[in-house]
């Protein structure tokens, strides 16, 4: 097998390929303009091409150089996403959970010290986004996805179903509030891409024509209810403690349910099974005493 180029002369070579100057590949690489030079030497004697034409202070490419740079390039930014990739692996103490943002506000985040107290071993690194994450390279351990399931290269477990509920503050329209389906959607809408269709079926009216706000995150459109904007169809589990608090009313009793589940996602890896079983355990026990607290809250009297 043929000596592969020393990484420093590949680098220095791709830098001033890349910049047109090595004075300017010295000042990126923080090294000295004969550093590069004598990189660049020490490459073109291994190759046994010349890689750039000396031209006055300055260097061109050859036409071997060219094409040997946008091969360098190329398996240079290969080489940073390999280790940028094992680098960024959970550790053994490290649960890395991959979430919804909103989801983990409304519901994981005020839950998640008790798992900490359970399991004071683990560092939880929560990695929040609105993008699906890719869980099959292994840089999170778990995650909680909305869905239909059928994820193709990840174990899955369905762990519970939501429902719509229609809201608005305490304080919306100076405390009149909307109590009839009619109402409901005859008033300043905020929402997200979430379809009103099967509320608005259910509650036998039309659907509303014109949202006041938009948003592309459900975190928004609750801020935006909690500051009296106007009325929001969201999920229930975003909104429950919001309802047993008082900070948004529930406006109907119509609800409908969530076309998408939760559910758990991980890699199939067995380096984690440790994790997967502490938190899916603990989640479980996290749902079921939602599941009757939420059971109670809608028998109250309100």
């Amino acid at each position: 097998m043929r000596p592969l180029p020393p990484l420093a002369a590949l680098r220095s070579f791709e830098a001033a390929a890349r910049l047109g100057s090595v004075t300017l590949a010295a000042e990126e690489l923080f090294v000295t303009h004969s550093a590069i030079s004598q990189q660049i030497r020490q490459l073109e004697a291994l190759l046994g091409v010349p890689l750039f034409m000396r031209e006055g202070r300055g260097v061109s490419l050859t036409e071997d150089g060219r094409l040997y740079a946008l091969q360098v390039r190329l398996a240079l930014n290969e080489l940073t996403e390999a280790t940028r990739l094992i680098q960024a692996r959970p550790r053994t103490g490290e649960l890395v959970l991959a979430v919804l943002p909103s989801f983990c506000q409304h519901w994981l985040l005020p839950r998640l010290p008790r798992f900490q107290a359970r399991y004071p071993h683990y560092r939880v690194i929560v990695r929040a986004s609105l993008d699906i994450q890719d869980l099959r390279q292994g840089l999170v351990d778990v995650g909680v996805r909305l869905g239909q399931g059928g994820w193709e290269g990840l174990q899955q477990q369905r762990l519970f179903d939501d429902d719509l509920v229609a809201v608005a503050a305490p304080g919306f329209n100076q405390g009149h509030l909307p109590r009839t389906p009619a109402e409901v959607v005859a008033a300043p809408i905020v929402r997200t891409v979430e379809p009103w269709h099967a509320w608005c079926q259910s509650a036998g009216v039309a659907e509303p024509i014109q949202a006041k706000l938009w948003f592309n995150d459900s975190n928004l459109v609750l801020a935006a209810a909690h500051q009296g904007l106007g009325v929001a169809l969201e999920r229930r589990s975003l909104v429950h403690e919001d309802l047993k608090a008082g900070r948004l009313v529930q406006l109907t009793d119509i609800t409908v349910p969530y076309a998408h589940p939760h559910w758990l996602v991980w890699p199939p890896r067995g380096s984690a099974k440790d994790k997967l079983r502490d938190f899916t355990g603990w989640l479980e026990e996290e749902i079921a005493s939602y599941q009757q607290d939420v059971a109670a809250y809608r028998q109250s009297p309100r």
